[in-house]
């Protein structure tokens, strides 16, 4: 796309911009806030497998150890460099509990926190230790990666996309706004010109042929477009409506907030997003209502319509429903 085209409207740019994005974190999790989904990934041990070293990570990779188990195992170091791991090259131990801490203190063996994502990480450990109401027990413990320039350690590894796949993502996702039935008069009426909106909706359903992201069959199968071709919600199958990609979504009267930023319509993975899988790309990925990504969560489609169905019949047994 050697050319430049003309900008979107801010929230619809926006929105395509973030699905390269991994989800919010807070200051009392490990992990980075609102980063590209091409950022070192952090593992969990119980879920390593060698594969991983295989796949490519663009940014690395921390694998996390719980200090139970590293410490209760005398040939543990051993045992990690068969796996290809090494504590302070791509392993941490991480402490989560006051417990940890006080039975194996990183302190009292003179550990240093760890401070760089990528090998060496100038570090053996990295702790997330809530603050209790114990006058004996003592606040909040946050070692490595907790600064400001600096904070979290990286990202939940299924979140991961590299970024070609983030790009690749963002076509087809904008590809699919296009095949919306009022995308045009959507984003007219949020300010894009005639010739600018016929320009960008052109080149980009181009660039998506091109690329091969526009296989329709496929993105029927998909669930995030139907037989005619329109965009549709994967939980619900309603066709989605292009403005509702820019209208937030109603709040309940009483219990307004005024930065709300939530859209009618949200980022959705079709296969649900797996420790063990890399689910962030082409042909799993559509845009659905909010309030039906929110009854998905982390079951998956197929999972959810069974959940429903026996919501359904149970309520028609009773007579709540005919």
């Amino acid at each position: 796309m050697a050319t430049r085209l003309p900008i979107l409207p801010q929230l619809l740019a926006r929105k395509i911009y973030k699905t390269g994005q991994t989800r919010g974190a807070d200051d009392d999790v490990i992990f980075q806030n609102r980063v590209a989904r091409n950022s070192t990934v952090l593992i969990p041990y119980p879920f390593w497998d060698k594969k991983f070293l295989t796949l490519g990570f663009e940014k690395g990779f921390i694998v996390l150890i719980s200090p139970n188990l590293y410490f209760s195992d005398k040939e543990i170091n051993r045992k990690l460099e068969a796996e290809g791991l090494k504590l302070g090259k791509n392993l941490l131990v991480f402490y989560e509990t006051r417990a940890q801490w006080n039975k194996f203190s990183p302190e009292k063996i003179k550990w240093k926190p760890a401070s760089s994502r990528i090998a060496p990480l100038k570090g053996q450990y990295v702790a997330r230790i809530p603050a209790t109401t114990s006058l004996t027990e003592g606040g909040q413990i946050r070692r490595g990666f907790s600064e400001t320039s600096n904070k979290g350690a990286g990202i939940r590894v299924y979140e991961y996309a590299n970024s070609e796949t983030i790009k690749d993502c963002r076509i087809q996702l904008e590809a699919l706004f296009w095949l919306c039935n009022d995308a045009e008069s959507a984003v007219a009426q949020a300010g894009m010109k005639e010739a600018d909106i016929k320009m960008r909706r052109e080149a980009i359903l181009e660039e998506a042929k091109i690329r091969g992201l526009l296989d329709l069959k496929r993105l029927i199968e998909a669930r995030v477009i139907n037989k005619e071709n329109k965009t549709t919600c994967p939980l619900c199958l309603e066709e989605l409506s292009g403005s509702s990609f820019m209208n937030r979504i109603i709040q309940a009267e009483g219990r307004e907030v005024p930065d709300l930023t939530v859209t009618e319509v949200n980022l959705f993975h079709i296969r649900e997003l797996r420790i063990n899988s890399l689910n962030h790309h082409p042909y799993n990925l559509g845009w659905g209502h909010h309030h039906c990504n929110v009854v998905t969560k982390d079951a998956g489609i197929v999972p959810t319509l069974n959940w429903m169905q026996e919501v359904l019949k149970r309520n028609t047994d009773a007579g709540y429903l005919r």
